[in-house]
């Protein structure tokens, strides 16, 4: 019974995951850097590109993006239904589906988005990083 549960919980943890990397993954400057990361990586090793390698991502951005907000509209489901996810996580990959808004006509807003989706990242860590703090002291005490 509790390896089932165990593997529930990975399972929705996965898809969190996966929602979050999606989400980042949609913001056409990640992939613009991306790239960028890549050229310059193959450059230090001798290969010169020109041009963009992974321009075809930024085809893609919005289904992408779009991906990633039905998983999380999937994981809060799962959340309200069953409370066996970690609200610090979905609070995490809320924060990077707003940072990774990939939508031409909002670019002029996407300093915005960052700031507002690193903050809201930046809580879930805290709030994440604080649980876990308190969850080792707690068995800490109970062990003495």
């Amino acid at each position: 019974m509790k390896t089932a549960k165990n593997l529930k919980e990975k399972a929705v943890g996965a898809v969190g995951t996966v929602s979050g990397a999606a989400s980042i993954l949609g913001s056409w400057q990640i992939c613009h850097n991306l790239c960028l990361a890549l050229i310059a990586v193959l450059g230090v090793i001798g290969i010169t590109l020109t041009g963009m390698p992974l321009l075809f991502f930024t085809k893609i951005a919005v289904p992408v993006w779009t991906f990633a907000v039905i998983l999380l509209v999937a994981t809060l489901l799962l959340y309200l239904k069953m409370k066996c996810i970690s609200k610090n996580l979905i609070i995490i990959n809320s924060g990077l589906i707003i940072a990774g808004i990939p939508f031409q006509s909002l670019q002029k807003f996407n300093i915005l988005f960052w700031i507002v989706g690193g903050a809201v990242v930046l809580s879930g860590l805290f709030l994440f990083v604080k649980e876990r703090l308190s969850k080792k002291s707690c068995d800490a005490h109970e062990h003495r």
